[in-house]
């Protein structure tokens, strides 16, 4: 495999996850009367928000990164970074002027330069370390060789991991929850709400995503560490400890630490630990179980009406495209998981890189 598939691979995935967040709902598009370009050269405007600026240009600070790493070696600095800041604002000025034509969006010359920003910076970070770190024999492609499967399977594998995090950057969902079909279709629970049978629902679903993701993480590793899935576990929690202070008003980072997910937790970690003695053949299918599982339960618990009370989602700006992005990966992530797994399972996993058995 090329050092430069991983980086191209990224790339291509984020810049997806960009476009939909920058054009979704995807509804109502329509000729707005106006000239197409006439943003370009529009006045400061006259309300504007620090936090849409800081999206903005945090947003494109990976893209630039990967950009600059995806490019190639032999080119230097300054034409990586030239190249990789070209391309990644060629893509912000083609979305926002597309949001011309979404009545819902607003097309901005201050969103174009933010973007600009952040991929110059993200771009001016790799030209030094970008080959580097993706590099055939530099420490990720070390780390990923010992630790990931081969080929495009392990890549993929690495990519829903990531989403996966992703999907803890929605504050109001409940910890380690995605698959939320039901309310993703608008329909109405089916049980109504009791407290004591939300802890339970509540506390399953906490155990069963936990010891999914820890042994969907395991099935595509090579070696049978927990140094990894420990890691994970962290960056999970923390993507959502950050989510709810950086989305609640009043900020309140631990707002997602209810009975409930404290109660999953307690279960969910020494019931993963106990998987992981198990043989790899059995994980796999316990993978898929927890997973389904999981799901099943987040589509059948009672809505709360009291959960997170005193506490509301931030409702403006570049906030809602970038909960919107989340929610729609929230809601199709185990369902990709789980034809992931069963590709995997397929393919048994032993002979995924052609050399050897794992």
């Amino acid at each position: 495999m090329s050092p430069h598939d991983l980086p191209r691979k990224l790339a291509i995935a984020y810049a997806i996850l960009v476009a939909y967040a920058c054009l979704h709902p995807f509804s109502g598009w329509r000729e707005s009367g106006l000239p197409l370009f006439d943003y370009l050269w529009a006045p400061w405007p006259k309300y504007f928000m620090v936090e849409d600026l800081v999206f903005n240009i945090l947003g494109y600070i990976p893209l630039g990164f990967i950009l600059a790493a995806a490019l190639p070696q032999h080119w230097g600095k300054l034409r990586l970074i030239v190249g990789a800041t070209l391309l990644a604002t060629l893509l912000s000025f083609s979305l926002e002027t597309l949001q011309h034509y979404l009545p819902s969006r607003i097309s901005s010359n201050i969103d174009l330069g933010a973007n600009a920003t952040g991929a110059l910076i993200g771009a001016t970070l790799a030209a030094p370390w970008g080959h580097a770190l993706f590099a055939r024999h530099g420490g990720l492609s070390r780390w990923r060789t010992r630790f990931i499967i081969g080929g495009h399977t392990g890549d993929a594998g690495l990519i829903l991991i990531g989403l996966w995090l992703l999907t803890q950057l929605t504050p109001d969902n409940l910890l380690f929850g995605s698959g939320d079909i039901r309310n993703l279709l608008g329909i109405a629970p089916p049980l109504p709400f009791k407290p004591e049978r939300f802890i339970g629902f509540e506390a399953a679903l906490t155990a069963s995503f936990l010891i999914a993701i820890g042994l969907f993480a395991r099935c595509m590793m090579r070696e049978t560490r927990h140094e990894p899935l420990i890691v994970l576990i962290l960056l999970g929690i923390g993507a959502k400890t950050l989510a709810a202070a950086s989305f609640f008003t009043p900020t309140d980072p631990w707002a997602w630490l209810t009975p409930g997910a404290l109660r999953g937790l307690g279960i969910g970690l020494p019931l993963l630990t106990l998987s992981l003695l198990l043989p790899r053949v059995v994980q796999h299918a316990l993978a898929g179980t927890a997973l389904l599982a999981a799901t099943a339960l987040i589509n059948l618990i009672p809505e709360n009406p009291y959960l997170n009370s005193g506490h509301s989602v931030i409702n403006r700006g570049n906030f809602l495209n970038f909960h919107g992005l989340t929610q729609l990966v929230a809601s199709l992530w185990p369902f990709v998981a789980l034809a992931y797994l069963s590709a995997l399972g397929l393919w048994r996993g032993e002979h995924l890189d052609g050399t050897r058995r794992i």
